[in-house]
């Protein structure tokens, strides 16, 4: 897999067409690192000349914002756009709602001003522009239900992009009862994925397994790594993990085209 870093970008005189944010989850968690790998393959398929900024690349702060650490947030947010800034970046894409978010929404008023789209509009767009053709049959007539990610769908109103890659696999697109505007959470979001559950009759994230497992799915699609994390683990507690697959669009994609 070829992945340079905005250094060795400098290094050549150069700038890439974009900056793919890798993220906390998709640089240290096992499973989101497949997301990760599945993306960098999809570019590199795409010809798209992008740059990660590797060891330079920090936490965006959206976790401690949302645990109620201002401070934090902030002095992790002006570490970032100090690093983007001095690389003069315009354009991030990132796997991440979470990230997508926050340097979209959140860096502004700091001093980060960056076009930011998330992995599922990159795709969309790359496919669209010819650029990316997906051509596989290998999710053919396969059912497969999308859960939109919070910070995607209903915090910044993008529901078409992920559905329209998801189409292109050839694969039958079954809606949960509660999708796009009235979609449930998995649980995992204001930093909930770092703390146990408070006490209740049910955990976000069986709720949400079960609004899936109503559709008969063979594949649960994501665009998240910590819906991701969530709905395998729904899947596990309803012992369901040898019929159901939990896989992230860019996952879905890569497979088909036997990337």
């Amino acid at each position: 897999m070829t992945v340079k870093t905005m250094e060795e970008f400098m290094a050549e005189g150069k700038q890439p067409e974009v900056l793919f944010w890798v993220g906390s989850a998709g640089s240290y968690d096992d499973r989101a690192k497949k997301i990760t790998k599945a993306f960098v393959k999809i570019l590199n398929k795409a010809n798209v000349d992008f740059a990660v900024l590797g060891a330079e690349e920090s936490n965006t702060g959206d976790v401690a914002k949302r645990a109620g650490n201002e401070f934090l947030f902030q002095m992790q947010a002006l570490m970032n756009i100090e690093v983007l800034n001095a690389y003069e970046i315009k354009k991030i894409v990132t796997c991440d709602p979470h990230s997508y978010n926050c340097l979209k929404n959140e860096y502004p008023s700091l001093g980060g001003n960056y076009e930011v789209i998330h992995h599922t509009q990159y795709i969309q767009d790359l496919i669209k522009s010819g650029r990316l053709k997906v051509e596989g049959n290998l999710y053919k007539g396969k059912r497969i239900t999308f859960h939109d990610p919070c910070y995607l769908g209903r915090a910044n109103g993008e529901f078409d992009a992920p559905r329209e890659v998801l189409k292109s696999t050839k694969a039958d697109l079954i809606e949960m009862k509660r999708h796009k505007r009235t979609a449930l959470c998995c649980g995992a979001g204001g930093a909930q994925m770092f703390k146990e559950p408070e006490k209740g009759d049910k955990d976000v994230n069986i709720l949400r397994t079960e609004d899936a497992l109503e559709t008969s799915p063979n594949i649960i699609a994501t665009g998240c790594p910590y819906c991701n994390t969530m709905m395998t683990d729904g899947v596990k507690a309803k012992e369901k993990e040898s019929e159901i697959s939990v896989l992230d669009i860019a996952e879905l994609i890569a497979n088909s085209e036997e990337l």
